[in-house]
């Protein structure tokens, strides 16, 4: 027996899109490369052309802002029922990849801008200190928002989370829960993504840049994965010019971390762990005494694949 469809069913059709988060590092401010003002990742669909799906990604990524991708890995799948527009009968799945590149490597395309990842997540970046927006807004709205629970249970959970996530009531803050804090802010409503209808918040500069769709959610996901990556995977150096100081190197990992790292145990670890080598040549353009020049060395990818640059950060 043959089940037929019900008269009033909706055959739901699915489209998949590549999208990338590309990364790179310039004077010490982590970047990311945008479309559409600034409103968007790179993407665009898979389609039958195309040879696999990083072979897509490369082709959308190059058309868009005219730069090659160098290091690429998966980042996740996004397929939530809720990220088509209301009433489509299209669910469209989103691969994403994380690429790791140098900014000057190709000029944008004209619609193509490298953007500062704080402008989106104003509240990650701790270098100079505990951003005065979390104590000053975040945090009371936050608190505001768990005391508007129903129940003493929801009260509870809303205020917990939000503890972990900030670091707040004792708990430390971790720089990997990025995508914990931008979905709190979103279940709480702070966040434009949350409610479009209302239009921006007055306090944009708060809660950051908006972007269409899920793409901040994206980005965010990809900007935690390489925090974590960072401490265990040398990937930092895809996004090093190929001779470097220690100081560039250690400032690279800060503007990816969010946090400052302690100089000389930061040294010592990279020294200990043989990810650097002398070049023999020295650079006069630190503003100070001549420094030495270094590289990666590549060697150590098969010496030991689980290689990383562990950060010492400092805490205060």
């Amino acid at each position: 027996m043959v089940r037929q469809p019900a008269k009033n069913s909706q055959r739901l059709s699915v489209a998949a899109e590549l999208i990338a988060v590309l990364v790179a590092v310039t004077i010490g401010q982590p970047r990311v490369m945008t479309i559409e003002r600034g409103q968007s990742l790179p993407s665009g669909p898979f389609e039958l052309g195309h040879r696999s799906l990083q072979s897509g990604l490369r082709d959308w990524v190059e058309q868009q802002t005219r730069h090659p991708l160098g290091y690429i890995e998966q980042l996740y799948t996004f397929a939530d029922r809720d990220r088509a527009a209301n009433g489509s009968a299209q669910r469209v799945v989103s691969i994403s990849y994380l690429a790791l590149t140098r900014e000057e490597q190709a000029a944008p395309a004209d619609k193509a801008a490298w953007r500062n990842w704080y402008d989106y997540f104003p509240w990650e970046d701790h270098r100079a200190g505990v951003p005065s927006a979390l104590a000053d807004v975040i945090v009371p709205r936050l608190k505001t928002w768990a005391d508007s629970a129903d129940d003493r249970p929801t009260h509870n959970d809303r205020w917990q989370r939000a503890a972990i996530a900030f670091g707040l009531d004792g708990y430390a803050w971790n720089e990997e829960l990025v995508l914990q804090r931008y979905e709190l802010l979103y279940e709480a409503a702070f966040v434009e993504e949350a409610d479009r209808s209302h239009g921006p918040d007055t306090l944009l500069s708060v809660f950051g840049r908006a972007m269409q769709a899920d793409h901040r959610r994206i980005l965010a996901t990809g900007i935690a994965r390489l925090r974590a990556k960072i401490k265990y995977r040398p990937v930092v150096f895809e996004l090093m010019p190929p001779t470097f100081t220690l100081l560039q190197l250690q400032r690279t990992v800060e503007a990816l971390a969010g946090r400052l790292v302690h100089k000389q145990n930061f040294r010592r670890l990279v020294e200990q762990q043989e990810l650097v080598e002398e070049t023999g040549a020295m650079t006069a353009d630190t503003g100070g005494r001549p420094a030495k020049l270094y590289r990666f060395r590549h060697g150590v990818l098969a010496e030991r694949p689980a290689a990383g640059t562990k950060l010492p950060l400092s805490r205060g």
